[in-house]
């Protein structure tokens, strides 16, 4: 069985920096990718990042230029370093990843979820 933990977030003021991280463990044959997605009150669930096998990034328009993903492959691990944060980008942050738990199947998981609030 798959499980993505999350860790990181909290409360930072505007202005300031965050960083999440996520670490996939259990049965795991391949990692296709992973990302960040994020649900703000009475808001639908978005993407924020995503970072594919082959190194391959997709960001936000509303995050570029201010969000990083990057991945350590050697502990299956994915970070979102966030600067310049706005109150806009409070909401929850989930992690995503699509994997091979065997070399015959494939599936989405989701982290837990993690509190980001930016607020004076």
């Amino acid at each position: 069985q798959v499980q993505l933990v999350e860790s990181g977030g909290g409360l930072v003021q505007p202005g300031g920096s965050l960083s999440l991280s996520c670490e996939a463990s259990g049965s795991i044959f391949r990692i296709i990718a992973m990302g960040w997605y994020r649900q703000a009150p009475g808001k639908q669930r978005e993407l924020v990042a995503t970072l594919n096998s082959g190194g391959g990034r997709n960001y936000a328009d509303s995050v570029k230029g201010r969000v990083t993903i990057s991945r350590d492959n050697a502990k299956n691990t994915v970070y979102l370093q966030m600067n310049s944060l706005k109150p806009e980008d409070t909401a929850v942050y989930y992690c995503n990843a699509y994997i091979y738990p065997t070399p015959q199947s494939h599936d989405e998981y989701w982290g837990q979820g993690s509190q980001v609030t930016v607020s004076s």
